[in-house]
């Protein structure tokens, strides 16, 4: 193993009345691309500023190689007292030179003469990477780098990474972007470090592996502490598994919803049924909006119904908030008709958690004081109604102002799904949550039984979670296409056709090619999906080649579906990570490249299917 670059050895570090962790060892090779998971309030902020020498620890000792330059992009840094956002990036003696920040700043598209009093939480997170990157690190420490980004800025942010010659560690809810990114993950859990040479896809697994072999473990404890690990490690893993059973569901959800929208770009819905009328909660009908002689929304139809979750994406500025506030009647159309469901009753959570008062108990916050709360007519004590999403009961009283970003956020979810309601409308909702909140998020929305609209930049989030997609793209057309963030890419690369050696623009607008399948894509499809496929080649019939792989690919699927399901069997062997390392990493691997197979044979019977289709009509 080659030498660190940096590394802390026995680190501790004491909050409020006892140790946040002790005794954590942590060595950063000069290319290692590392993935730092956790809980909400484990600590992953703070050892992140403990590892950049930003926070003075108890215990240990930090070893740095001379000469190398360490930087961490926090998450919230403090812009007040500077007028523009040049000022902060080019301020203190460890700032870039200008040229240099001038340089990312153009390619993230964000102008540093902005004052920094009316920049937006999107223009500041800019500016923050546009100042760590533009300082040429070592070692690079991000912490939530895609919060408030749009998709071209973290796609862009993602290029950067993979070109980057030194060392990271990021801190992420991005599923998608840890996926692509990472090659180690270090897990941060109850004052324990563990590191495992895996990137994040196989992160799951191995968490699970760890969970089963503590379980065993705590068989011959007492029943008290058996009971504690059932919920905080075995609800873990069984929430997994049931959200793989939601995902099923959801593809059934597509299915039904592609059947019914009409030809690409049209965004009209047929009545497939009599009764689909009564089902209907929004109805937006030829609907246009401007702002002065900029149009933000043409001609846009969609009929949503009830129980359609739906993901509004695209690039900071063109016209996502527009648009929710449209459809829920915060905003009139210039023209066009919005007609709305008499019983439609919403709830927003915003950004902006206006409701988190630091002064307030957590009590206060969901039971106004009181013990129980009522949560969609049902009354739940307070403390058990903690427990369902994910918070140690004991918490009830402690203050807002103690709990991190990513718990207070929990915290309002929590108050938030317990209304009564039948139309929910998400902003932003997986900022500052950790990866176990986002399951637990994605479960409450796939059992909620009215509507939903979400804003995203969280594509495996969307992938798991939407039934339809809305694209912008800042012209004020509007994509409507049945699936998740992954299908509409698809659709939006494939209307694409560049010019050849086209300079991407600096404004970052839309995805880029070869996007990844996502967790979306992994059921094999049934029928061909509503969305139109290649028009097929003169003639009466397929080709050689395309009728074997129409005949051929649903064959092909099961196969590789029962591989993946007997290398996932071996995986779980609780031993087989500390014992075969090698094995328990080629095995990993072996499932990745399965499911990108997979992935691909789905995509190639879905094209011949369409063409096969086409050829009926």
């Amino acid at each position: 193993m080659a030498a660190p670059i940096l590394s802390y050895e026995d680190l501790g570090l004491i909050q409020g009345e006892g140790w946040l962790f002790r005794g954590l060892d942590l060595y950063i090779g000069a290319r290692d691309r590392l993935a730092l998971i956790g809980r909400n309030g484990a600590g992953k902020t703070t050892l992140l500023k403990c590892l950049a020498g930003l926070v003075d620890t108890d215990e240990g000792k930090r070893t740095l190689v001379p000469g190398s330059h360490v930087v961490l992009l926090e998450q919230d840094p403090v812009m007040t007292g500077h007028a523009t956002l040049r000022e902060w990036v080019l301020d203190g003696a460890d700032a870039p030179a200008e040229h240099d920040a001038e340089a990312i700043a153009d390619q993230l598209g964000i102008d540093l003469d902005r004052p920094t009093a009316t920049a937006s939480g999107g223009e500041r997170r800019r500016a923050a990477i546009t100042r760590a990157l533009a300082q040429d690190p070592d070692v690079l420490f991000l912490d939530e780098p895609t919060n408030h980004l749009d998709l071209g800025a973290i796609e862009w942010l993602e290029d950067w990474l993979n070109r980057f010659k030194g060392a990271f560690i990021v801190i992420s809810h991005d599923r998608t972007f840890l996926t692509r990114l990472t090659k180690s993950c270090i897990w941060l859990d109850r004052g324990t470090l563990r590191r495992a040479e895996i990137g994040f896809g196989g992160f799951d697994a191995w968490t699970e592996r760890v969970y089963d072999a503590e379980a065993r473990a705590a068989e011959k404890l007492d029943a008290r502490l058996k009971l504690e690990l059932h919920w905080l490690q075995r609800g873990v893993t069984a929430r997994r598994r049931r959200n793989q059973g939601r995902l099923t569901k959801l593809h059934e959800m597509r299915a039904q919803r592609a059947a019914m929208i009409g030809e690409a770009g049209t965004a009209r819905l047929a009545l497939a049924k009599d009764d689909v009328k009564t089902k209907t909660v929004i109805d937006a009908e030829n609907v246009f909006k401007n702002f002065g002689e900029h149009p933000i929304i043409k001609d846009f139809t969609l009929r949503i119904q009830r129980g359609d979750r739906i993901g509004v994406v695209g690039p900071n500025g063109a016209g996502k908030t527009t648009l929710l506030k449209l459809l829920t009647g915060e905003l009139a159309p210039d023209s066009g008709k919005i007609r709305r469901a008499k019983t439609l009753s919403g709830i927003v959570i915003d950004q902006q958690r206006k409701l988190m008062d630091p002064g307030k108990r957590v009590r206060d916050v969901l039971a106004n004081g009181g013990e129980w709360i009522e949560v969609r007519g049902a009354k739940k004590h307070i403390k058990g109604y903690l427990k369902e999403f994910l918070f140690d009961p004991a918490l009830s009283d402690a203050p807002i102002g103690s709990l991190s970003g990513g718990e207070r956020s929990r915290l309002l979810l929590a108050r938030e799904f317990a209304r009564e309601a039948n139309l929910l409308v998400l902003d932003e909702p997986t900022n500052d949550l950790d990866l176990e909140t986002l399951d637990l998020l994605q479960e409450v929305i796939a059992d909620y039984e009215g509507t939903v609209l979400i804003v995203s930049h969280d594509r495996d989030f969307l992938d798991r979670t939407v039934t339809i997609t809305l694209g912008l793209d800042g012209s004020g057309k509007v994509d409507v296409v049945a699936g998740g963030y992954e299908d509409w890419a698809k659709r939006r690369q494939s209307t694409r056709s560049p010019a050849k050696g086209t300079h991407q623009s600096s404004t970052l607008m839309g995805p880029k090619a070869g996007a990844q399948a996502g967790a979306a894509r992994s059921a094999r499809p049934k029928a061909p999906s509503g969305a139109p496929g290649p028009r097929p080649t003169p003639g009466n019939k397929l080709s050689y080649k395309d009728q074997r792989d129409l005949d051929r690919l649903p064959g092909e699927v099961d196969r590789i579906t029962h591989e993946i399901a007997a290398a996932e069997d071996a995986l779980h062997d609780p031993d087989l990570f500390s014992q075969q390392p090698e094995q328990f990493a080629a095995l990993t691997k072996k499932i990745v490249d399965l499911r990108a197979a997979k992935d691909a044979a789905e995509e190639r019977w879905l094209e011949v299917a369409a063409m096969a289709e086409e050829m009926t009509r």
